[in-house]
């Protein structure tokens, strides 16, 4: 995580595994299912990825909360995190807000955890939950449209239907 205090990094990402041994999270590109979603998901650890992108330090416009590290005066000085994001894309504001002032958010393949995505908080599955998922999913793509519409560090031929980095057809 030495990245992590480089001038020109905000924050600093890991590989997050499934308890199966696929993967839960390689980076975030922008977009994907209306706001954003996880780079290679469900791809197996063996996988180079897109341009092997699994295995290589590469550059997002987010990497997840589950396992994030940045220095505290970089934190602070974006606001940290939004406190209407209760649950849903806080981290994928605060990378955001960390690329709106300039700095990097990087993927660092070789720090790799196993990560019980939603034990603590369970799913998305009751009227309130939903209700509350739409309303950040709105917010967020209320605020960061361009972003969302255009990740500058995807590829706008590639789909933003899926995580799997497959052609936009």
């Amino acid at each position: 995580f030495e990245l992590a205090q480089r001038p020109s990094v905000g924050a600093v990402g890991a590989l997050l595994l499934y308890p199966d041994n696929t993967i839960q999270h390689a980076g975030v590109v922008a977009g994907i299912g209306g706001v954003a979603g996880h780079s290679h998901k469900y791809f197996q650890t063996s996988s180079q990825g897109y341009f092997s992108h699994i295995k290589t330090v590469n550059n997002f416009s987010a990497v997840t909360a589950a396992c994030l590290m940045c220095r505290r005066n970089v934190f602070e000085e974006v606001g940290g995190l939004d406190e209407d994001l209760a649950v849903a894309f806080n981290d994928v504001d605060f990378c955001f807000k960390l690329v709106e002032k300039g700095y990097r958010n990087i993927y660092l393949p070789h720090v790799v955890l196993y990560h019980y995505e939603s034990k603590s908080r369970g799913s998305d599955d009751t009227t309130g939950k939903l209700a509350r998922f739409i309303k950040e999913t709105q917010y967020m793509q209320s605020k960061w449209n361009i972003i969302i519409t255009s990740d500058p560090c995807y590829n706008p031929n590639l789909t933003r239907n899926r995580e799997d980095y497959s052609i936009k057809i």
